[in-house]
C-alpha cells in the first residue's frame, strides 16, 4: 500500500499500480507504438542492480544543471501541491515517479533542441540517460520534501499562540527549524544506504516502480513513444484541473460541493438538515479521486468504512447521548458546527467536547498502537536477521568507513570514486547537529541534552520509516513521532516548565525528529532508485543537498502565503467557515495540550472508546498476520485509514478516494494496457492540478480577486460564501 495512512500520509504510487509487483512483473508501464501491447519487464530480481545493457550509451555526464534545476522546479511544483492538499486534509504525494516521467519530457525535448557545442551546450545540451533522470528524480524528491511539517507540528505552533501573530514575522524561526529537519536528516542517512539496501534487502516498492518506469522510459523508440503518451496524459489531466480549481473558487455550491441535505432542508425535508450538520456532502475533488486511484481499494474503503463509523454512527450516539456537543452556527436555520478545536480552555473540552475533538483520542491511538504493532510484528523476524548477519561479518563498523578498495564477495559493486567520502556525511552531520542544537537553544528555548534527543528521536524514528517503507510503501513516521510528544511532555512536567514553555519545547522537538526522519525515509529510497540504475551515489546526494536547500524555502514561502489568505489555519477561533480543515495541525495541537496539562483533558468516554478501539485494532492485525492466507489480506480492514477517518472530519474526501479507487479497479479489468500506460500519469496530474490550483487560488485570495468577494454563494448553506 502506498499511503502513509497517518495524519499525513503520502500518496505515492505503489509497485503493484505501475506494472510491477513482487507476484506478477509481467505488466509493464509502456504499450506498444502500434499494436497497443504491453511489454514485458525482465524477469530481475529487484534487489540487485539492473544488469548492464552492452547496447546502452556510457553517460559521462550524470549530474548536471539541467538536471537538478528541472528535477527541482518539478518537487516545488509537488511541494505547493502538497502544502494544499496537506493542509486541506493531511494528506500529502510523492514526487518520486512525477519526476521522473515529467522529468524525462522537460529534459529529453531540452536535449534535443540545444545543439552541444558552446557555452549553452554544455550546460544544456547533450544527450540524456537513465542515470541523469535518476538525478531528477533524486532533487524533486528532496525539493518536494518537508511538506509534512508545514501542513501538521508548525502550524500548531501558531494556533496554540506559540509564535508571532503572523508567519511572516517568524520566517527566520522557520527556516531555521526547517534547515534542522532537512539537513540533519539527509547527512545521518548516508552511512545506513549500504545496510538497509545492499545487506537487509529491502524492496521499497515505490522507489523501485520509479526505477523501471526510468529504465523502460529510456529503451529506444518504444520507450519515446510511452514517455510522450505518459507525459501528453499528465500534462492534460493537469491543465484541465487546474483551471476546474480555480473556477470552483467562482461559484463552489454549484461546480464544486454539493450541500446535498441543505438543499432537501431547503425544499421541505427538515430532517435533512442532520446531513449537512454532520458533514455529509458531495466534493467533487479530482485530487482525491486520484488519491483513491494511487491508494488502491483497501487503504481507500478502509478510509470509507472509518468515516462511516466515526461520522455516521459514533458521531451522532455521542451527541444524543450528551457526550459530546455542537455549537449552533445561525440564528435563522438549524445549522450546527461539530468540528470545533479552540484549545484556550483545556477543562471545558474534557467536559463538553465537541464530537470532532471527542473522535480525535480514538483516531489518534488507533493509528499509534496499530502501527507500533504492524512493526513489531513485521520487524521482530527482520531484528533477528540482522543480528545474524551482523555477526557474520568480521567488523560491522566497517560499513560506516570508506573503503580503499572493492571487495570482490561485496554485492555493491558501486565504484569507490562514485560512492559518497566518509568525510561529506560525518562533517555534514556534526555540523548540522550544532547548527540544530544552536538554532534550538537561541529561538526555542532548548538545552544541547533536549537538542541532542530530538535528534537521536528523529534518528530512531528513521529506521521505522525506512522498514516500514522498505518493506509495505507506508511511511508512518508522522505517527510513530507522536511518541516524541509523550517524551518530551514528560522531560517537560518534570522540569516543571510552565505550560506555554513546555508546548513550545513539545513541537518544537517533534518538527525536528519528524521532519528529519521523514526526510531520512525519503532520501533512502532515492538512493534505493540508484542503486537499481547503477547510479552515482555521490551525484543523487549533490542533487538531494540542492531539493533540500529549495525546499526549506519553498515551504516557507508557501508557508506564509496560505496563512496569508486564510488566516484560519493558524487560528481557528476566527468566524466563517475555513476552507482548510488542516486534521493534522489539530492533532498535533491536541496531543501537545494533552501531554502539558497538569491532568490529561481527555473525556473518559473517549479515552474508554480510544482503548477499546485500539486494541481491536491489534486482534485484527495478529489475526490477519497469523490466521489469514496472504492472498485474502486486501480485505482486511486498514486501521491506519480507520483511524484516519476519526481525525479527518471532511468524509467528503474518503467518498471522493473510494471512488477513485473504484473507477480504478475496474479500468485495470477493462483495459490492463491504458491502465499501466496512463494510471499515474492522470492521477499524478490530477493531484498536482488541484494542489496548484490551490495555490493560485490563495494568490488570487491576496490579491482581493477571489470568489469571496466576485464568486456565489448559491448552493452554500446560510447563503454563505463556501468556497
Amino acid at each position: 500500500m502506498s499511503t502513509a495512512l497517518d495524519e499525513t500520509p503520502r500518496l505515492e504510487k505503489t509497485a503493484s499500480s505501475s506494472g510491477y509487483s513482487d507476484e506478477k512483473k509481467a505488466h509493464s508501464l509502456e504499450e506498444a507504438p502500434v499494436e497497443e501491447q504491453v511489454e514485458e519487464y525482465d524477469d530481475h530480481d529487484v534487489t540487485k542492480p539492473f544488469p548492464i545493457d552492452p547496447d546502452e550509451e556510457e553517460e559521462t555526464h550524470q549530474l548536471t544543471f539541467r538536471a537538478v534545476f528541472v528535477g527541482c522546479c518539478l518537487g516545488a511544483v509537488v511541494g505547493a501541491s502538497n502544502i494544499y492538499l496537506g493542509l486541506k486534509t493531511g494528506f500529502t504525494f510523492g514526487p518520486q515517479l512525477f519526476g521522473a516521467i515529467f522529468g524525462y519530457a522537460i529534459v529529453k525535448a531540452i536535449s534535443k533542441a540545444v545543439p552541444e557545442y558552446g557555452f549553452l551546450g554544455r550546460i544544456l545540451g547533450g544527450s540524456f540517460g537513465p542515470k541523469e533522470n535518476c538525478t531528477v528524480q533524486s532533487a524533486a524528491t528532496a525539493a518536494g520534501g518537508l511538506g509534512v511539517l508545514f501542513v501538521s507540528a508548525m502550524p500548531a505552533l501558531y494556533r496554540l499562540h506559540l509564535m508571532s501573530a503572523l508567519p511572516a514575522d517568524d520566517i527566520g524561526k522557520l527556516i531555521a527549524l526547517t534547515c534542522c529537519a532537512g539537513f540533519f536528516g539527509v547527512f545521518f542517512v548516508i552511512p545506513l544506504r549500504k545496510y538497509f539496501i545492499v545487506h537487509q534487502k529491502l524492496t521499497f516498492p515505490t522507489p523501485a516502480a520509479t526505477a523501471y518506469t526510468i529504465r523502460s522510459l529510456h529503451r529506444g523508440r518504444t520507450g519515446a513513444i510511452a514517455a510522450r503518451k505518459k507525459s501528453r496524459a499528465l500534462l492534460y489531466s493537469f491543465i484541465v484541473v487546474f483551471i476546474f480549481k480555480v473556477m470552483t473558487g467562482y461559484a463552489p455550491g454549484i461546480i464544486y460541493d454539493w450541500h446535498i441535505g441543505w438543499t432537501l432542508y431547503r425544499l421541505g425535508f427538515t430532517s435533512m438538515i442532520k446531513l449537512e450538520n454532520a458533514g455529509w456532502i458531495l466534493e467533487f475533488t479530482p485530487a482525491f479521486l486520484g488519491a483513491g486511484m494511487l491508494s488502491g481499494l483497501n487503504a481507500s474503503w478502509s478510509f470509507f468504512g472509518g468515516s462511516i463509523l466515526a461520522w455516521g454512527i459514533i458521531q451522532p450516539a455521542i451527541v444524543k447521548n450528551g457526550l459530546a456537543f455542537g455549537i449552533s452556527t445561525s440564528d435563522e436555520f438549524p445549522l450546527v458546527s461539530y468540528q470545533a478545536m479552540s484549545f484556550t480552555d483545556p477543562e471545558v473540552y474534557a467536559t463538553r467536547p465537541s464530537p470532532r475533538y471527542w473522535l480525535l483520542w480514538p483516531g489518534v491511538l488507533i493509528m499509534l498502537v496499530y502501527s507500533f504493532a504492524d512493526l513489531a510484528l513485521t520487524l521482530g523476524p527482520l531484528l533477528r536477521g540482522m543480528t545474524m548477519s551482523a555477526s557474520s561479518l568480521k567488523n560491522p563498523r566497517e560499513w560506516f568507513r570508506s573503503p580503499t578498495e572493492l571487495d570482490p564477495e561485496d554485492e555493491d559493486q558501486t565504484p569507490l570514486e562514485d560512492r559518497i567520502p566518509f568525510s561529506w556525511w560525518s562533517i555534514g552531520l556534526a555540523a548540522s547537529t550544532v547548527m540544530s542544537c544552536a538554532i534550538l537553544a537561541t529561538m526555542f528555548h532548548m538545552n544541547v541534552g533536549e537538542a541532542i534527543l530530538s535528534l537521536i528521536l528523529g534518528f530512531v524514528f528513521s529506521f521505522i520509516g525506512v522498514q516500514s517503507s522498505g518493506h509495505t510503501d507506508v511511511n508512518p513516521v508522522s505517527t510513530v513521532a507522536k511518541a516524541s510528544q509523550l517524551i518530551f511532555g514528560g522531560i517537560s512536567k518534570g522540569a516543571g516548565l510552565a505550560q506555554k514553555p513546555a508546548q513550545t519545547l513539545n513541537l518544537a522537538a517533534g518538527v525536528v525528529a519528524a521532519g528529519s526522519a521523514a526526510q531520512a525515509s525519503d532520501m533512502t529510497g532515492d538512493l534505493k532508485t540508484g542503486y537499481l540504475l547503477r547510479a552515482k551515489p555521490r551525484n543523487q546526494f549533490i542533487a538531494q543537498l540542492c531539493g533540500a536547500v529549495v525546499s526549506i524555502f519553498l515551504n516557507s514561502g508557501l508557508f506564509i502565503l496560505f496563512t496569508k489568505a486564510a488566516p484560519c489555519i493558524i487560528d481557528d477561533t476566527l468566524p466563517g467557515i475555513c476552507t482548510y480543515g488542516a486534521p493534522s495541525v489539530s492533532a498535533w495541537s491536541a496531543v501537545a495540550v494533552a501531554v502539558t496539562s497538569p491532568k490529561l483533558p481527555i473525556p473518559s468516554s473517549s479515552g474508554y472508546t480510544a482503548i477499546g478501539l485500539a486494541i481491536a485494532s491489534v486482534i485484527t492485525l495478529v489475526v490477519k498476520k497469523f490466521w489469514i492466507p496472504k492472498k485474502y489480506w486486501g480485505y482486511v480492514p486498514n486501521w491506519n485509514a480507520v483511524g484516519l477517518a476519526f481525525v479527518v472530519p471532511q468524509v467528503y474526501y474518503s467518498i471522493a478516494m473510494a471512488i477513485g479507487s473504484s473507477f480504478n479497479y475496474f479500468w485495470a479489468l477493462r483495459n490492463p494496457a491504458g491502465y499501466d500506460m496512463y494510471m499515474f500519469a492522470v492521477s499524478a496530474g490530477m493531484l498536482a492540478g488541484e494542489g496548484l490550483g490551490g495555490v493560485f487560488q490563495a494568490i488570487l485570495a491576496i490579491a482581493g480577486v477571489d470568489g469571496g468577494k466576485f464568486g456565489t454563494a448559491i448552493g452554500c448553506p446560510g447563503m454563505e460564501f463556501c468556497g
